[in-house]
């Protein structure tokens, strides 16, 4: 997708600008990256007893998803944290699965913190379907660099959307 601005030009997507939203998670959660968005879909291969070629069939197997991997270096809504310690609590009970969206926006249409104030449509959305915490890591620490602290959240969903 490309964006057209006010001389006819078209620019690609940057993949800088992107909002991650959390269903029944308020707050904001600063994220600088989102990798593993993908689905495959397995392929089974037979070939029938009586067929005449030699060709196997394919037919559709089992459509599989990976995990995303959201990399944030700081969280002010204690609503996200919460969320993440109940998925990866050793307490036993109903896993707390959301939908999780993630928005590509258009760099010319404002920054993601305005087109959420403004509610100017992102050009591109994947939904992730009840997606749950899978794994947590603590930012690395050490006291002779200055670096940002990074911490990453790994989550596993059921279902990819990319609506039209």
């Amino acid at each position: 997708m490309a964006t057209n601005n006010s001389s006819g030009l078209y620019y690609p997507l940057t993949k800088m600008n992107f909002l991650v939203t959390v269903d029944e998670v308020s707050g904001v959660a600063a994220f600088n990256e989102v990798t593993g968005v993908e689905a495959s879909v397995d392929v089974i291969e037979f070939r029938q007893g009586n067929a005449s070629s030699l060709a196997p069939v394919k037919i559709q197997g089992l459509v599989k998803h990976g995990n995303i991997t959201l990399k944030m270096g700081y969280t002010r809504g204690q609503d996200f944290k919460t969320w993440i310690q109940n998925c990866v609590s050793e307490r036993r009970g109903e896993t707390p699965r959301r939908n999780v969206t993630i928005e590509m926006i258009d760099i010319n249409a404002g920054s993601p913190q305005q087109i959420v104030e403004s509610s100017i449509d992102s050009t591109l959305t994947w939904i992730l379907k009840d997606a749950w915490v899978v794994k947590y890591n603590g930012p690395d620490l050490n006291s002779t660099t200055s670096e940002v602290a990074i911490e990453s959240v790994e989550i596993a969903y059921e279902e990819l959307i990319i609506p039209n």
